[in-house]
């Protein structure tokens, strides 16, 4: 209804406006070719106009028929547009699929139709990877390098085709190429960073951590985590030929974190072997505190070399209360009792974790007992099967494995900081060795801490 009205009131406002001008007083004369014109004033402006249009439509028509070639071309260059960026974006999708076939089709669809895009060369070259052509896809990184825009990617792709080829050595130049380009890019500070711990050179790791920005909470405090980590590889690598720098080492990560168990254990053998059994005993009481966890329990029952069996209880018990908190401390005080055959200490510290969904470490440490105190071989079978089917123990696991030491790297992955003391949801036991470490001499057998119970693999 509204643009009715508006449409009566602007034909009414044109209508009045031609009357208006056909009825303007006056003649205006033309003289042209012999012949003369006078027309009146209104009706010669009307005349005027409407050549002005007649001539700008012609104009129009004209202009649209010479045009017409290059309209046509433009056209087609816009539909080739079109076509070039739906390859490349099927292409995408297909390769994000799976499909890395058709999504080498698809980029060269695209690189026909949009020969100076990158993303096209830079989606055959993922392409080319995926299918498992090295070569192809090593040929468009390289061709990527010498462009700016898409050196950074290029040498991304460069890094994962070493990678993926073992060649380590070369996708570390290749990340520390990108890292010369953008100094900011985060896969090559991560990439870079990543060999450096898998090689085992810990001293360029820790300047690169200290020399990554920090601009929020979260960013300080992964930081301080891997400069602890890293200070404890350090000393785990120093502890077997350089104790006084291994020492240091250990104190600087704890520092860092005061409750890092590795570090801990490190300082802590450090300390009993230079016969400073004071500061062993409180670093260790510390972080046993904190921690409950078995491995400093079982170092300091043996921080005085040459202690009976008796004495390491004697010293267990002054960390573990009776009845023990948790399982972890009863099972080190169990494992310390039955150590020194007092079967009556070794069961009343299993008794609050023996009757209710007990775990393997229980179930052994249990099945032990049985056989030792009453000579029991039912019984001590019985708790030896339970332990098949019974809940696993924390242990040190990673990437779906377990190992009985903590290790800064996984040798799975690679990862620093990859080993967790948790309970594994299924995990293959193995014996890890350290990365371009050398072998830390075997600590006399004074300070070789109980066997505690591990984590049994699946069967």
């Amino acid at each position: 209804m509204i643009r009715l009205a508006q449409w009566l009131i602007v034909s009414l406002l044109v209508t009045a406006g031609i009357a208006w001008l056909i009825g303007l007083p006056g003649t205006l004369t033309v003289e042209m070719l012999g012949y003369r014109l006078q027309p009146r004033l209104g009706v010669a402006a009307f005349l005027l106009i409407l050549g002005l249009v007649a001539f700008i439509f012609v104009w129009g028509v004209l202009k649209r028929i010479i045009g017409a070639p290059y309209y046509l071309a433009r056209r087609a260059r816009e539909r080739r547009k079109d076509l070039g960026y739906a390859a490349l974006s099927d292409g995408f999708i297909a390769l994000q699929s799976g499909d890395a076939n058709r999504a080498r089709l698809l980029a060269r669809e695209a690189q026909d139709n949009l020969p100076k895009n990158a993303a096209a060369q830079l989606l055959e070259a993922r392409a080319d990877l995926a299918v498992g052509d090295m070569h192809s896809a090593r040929e468009h990184y390289r061709a990527l390098i010498s462009n700016r825009k898409t050196a950074i990617a290029a040498l991304s792709g460069l890094y994962d085709q070493s990678r993926a080829q073992g060649r380590f050595d070369a996708a570390l130049s290749f990340a520390q190429k990108a890292l010369e380009i953008s100094a900011q890019a985060p896969w090559a500070r991560e990439a870079v960073f990543d060999e450096l711990t898998r090689a085992g050179r810990w001293d360029e790791a820790k300047a690169m951590v200290l020399d990554d920005p920090t601009l929020t909470r979260d960013d300080r405090l992964r930081k301080r985590r891997r400069l602890a980590v890293v200070e404890a590889a350090q000393a785990r690598v120093a502890e077997g030929h350089d104790p006084n720098a291994a020492l240091e080492h250990a104190l600087s990560a704890l520092k860092l974190d005061a409750n890092f168990v590795p570090a801990t254990l490190i300082a802590a053998r450090i300390y009993i072997n230079r016969r400073d059994t004071r500061k062993a005993m409180s670093l260790l009481r510390r972080v046993w505190r904190a921690t409950s966890h078995p491995d400093v329990a079982a170092l300091f029952a043996n921080v005085q070399p040459g202690s009976s069996a008796v004495d390491r209880v004697r010293r267990i018990q002054e960390l573990v209360d009776l009845p023990p908190p948790n399982r972890a401390s009863a099972l080190v005080l169990a494992r310390a009792a039955i150590d020194a055959f007092d079967w009556t200490l070794a069961r009343q510290a299993l008794l609050g974790f023996s009757s209710q969904n007990p775990t393997q470490g229980v179930c052994l440490l249990m099945s032990e007992i049985e056989d030792g105190q009453s000579g029991d071989v039912g019984k001590a079978q019985d708790w030896r099967s339970r332990s098949q089917r019974a809940p696993r123990d924390p242990c040190w696991t990673a990437d779906g494995i377990t190992a009985p030491e903590w290790e800064p790297v996984s040798p799975v992955s690679g990862k620093l900081d990859a080993f967790e003391w948790r309970v594994p949801a299924s995990a293959v036991a193995v014996r890890v060795a350290p990365f371009d470490a050398p072998e830390r001499p075997a600590a006399p057998e004074s300070l070789a801490r109980p066997a505690m119970p591990l984590a049994a693999p699946d069967a």
